[in-house]
């Protein structure tokens, strides 16, 4: 069976009947907002119900899709990150609408200088990685001292549509990202204070947990 045939079987299962989650995931479509893949979000949804994390960090915002989608299944408390000016004001509006203010603390400017706010809402069970793609290294090395010791650091897009099994890529700017994407994995994987496995789900979702 083709790959893709196997995505649209599992993309069968999935039955979103919440009116608002449609609603950002229309606008995402027509607005170009990255959001995460919605194979991708289930299975990252599905590992923090076994978690059960109490706090979130979510590095990458966005239009607050994913920090709404996760306090939804987790019961959790979410800290997010954006530093886009339009959708940080979405994000806004979207968590105002959904009522859940009091569980998302949504702080506006870039993950690499917002250390010191991030600071004071504590430590976090679980890390999200979901920004600038070429970054993820130093923010998971800015972040990684604010997780606590059973946590889990979860990183998407690190199969970055499959290119990172590509060799010849001819688009400079696109070949540039995949070789930081490449080295991010690697260093991952080799990390002497975590366990990483790459699930090749969605856009390739790895799991990093604190070495015991």
């Amino acid at each position: 069976m083709e790959q893709d045939a196997v995505q649209e079987y599992l993309l069968s299962f999935i039955n979103q009947n919440d009116s608002l989650i449609l609603e950002m995931e229309q606008y995402a479509v027509e607005h170009e907002v990255p959001i995460m893949d919605k194979l991708g979000m289930e299975f990252m949804l599905q590992m923090l119900r076994l978690i059960q994390p109490k706090s979130i960090l979510e590095i990458g915002a966005a239009i607050g899709y994913s920090g709404i989608r996760m306090v939804k299944a987790a019961d959790a408390d979410v800290v997010t990150i954006e530093r886009d000016i339009e959708r940080y004001e979405k994000a806004v509006s979207y968590i105002e609408t959904a009522g859940l203010q009091n569980r998302i603390s949504l702080l506006f400017g870039d993950a690499l200088e917002t250390f010191g706010q991030v600071s004071k809402h504590g430590t976090f069970d679980v890390i999200f990685i979901d920004a600038a793609k070429g970054q993820y290294q130093r923010f998971f090395e800015l972040y990684e001292p604010l997780l606590n010791d059973e946590g889990v650091i979860i990183t998407d897009n690190v199969l970055f549509r499959g290119l990172v099994a590509e060799e010849n890529i001819e688009n400079k700017r696109i070949r540039s990202l995949v070789k930081k994407i490449k080295t991010y994995n690697e260093w991952l994987m080799t990390h002497p204070k975590y366990d990483t496995t790459i699930f090749p789900i969605g856009d390739g979702v790895a799991v990093s947990k604190k070495k015991r």
